[in-house]
């Protein structure tokens, strides 16, 4: 049974920063692209950053040169970097990762970036 799961979230000033990890069981990180979605508050959940098994990297638009994506295969745990925050980055973030050709989803956490 696949399961992620996230942590690292919670609440900080604008300009500060956050790390979220997440970390899976029943899967193996290494050989699966690996990725980082939000959901803002009434909003759609959005791809934020993915990262393939062979480590290129992709972000949104919104987030280019503030997030970082990296991978701990011997850890089996991936992570989100996050500096410079701003409000409009309040959202829930989700991790997930894809085995074949499904992906599974952590719980999601809770990233309130205050003004």
């Amino acid at each position: 049974q696949v399961q992620l799961v996230e942590s690292g979230g919670g609440l900080v000033q604008a300009g500060g920063s956050l790390r979220l990890s997440c970390t899976g069981s029943g899967i193996t990180f290494s050989a699966n692209a690996l990725a980082w979605y939000r959901q803002p508050p009434g909003k759609l959940r959005e791809l934020v950053a993915l990262i393939s098994s062979g480590s290129s990297t992709n972000y949104a638009d919104s987030v280019k040169g503030r997030f970082t994506i990296s991978r701990d295969n011997a850890k089996n745990t991936f992570y989100l970097q996050m500096n410079s925050l701003e409000p409009e980055d309040t959202a829930v973030y989700f991790c997930s990762a894809r085995a074949g050709l499904r992906w599974y989803w952590g719980q999601g956490t809770q990233v309130t970036v205050s003004s």
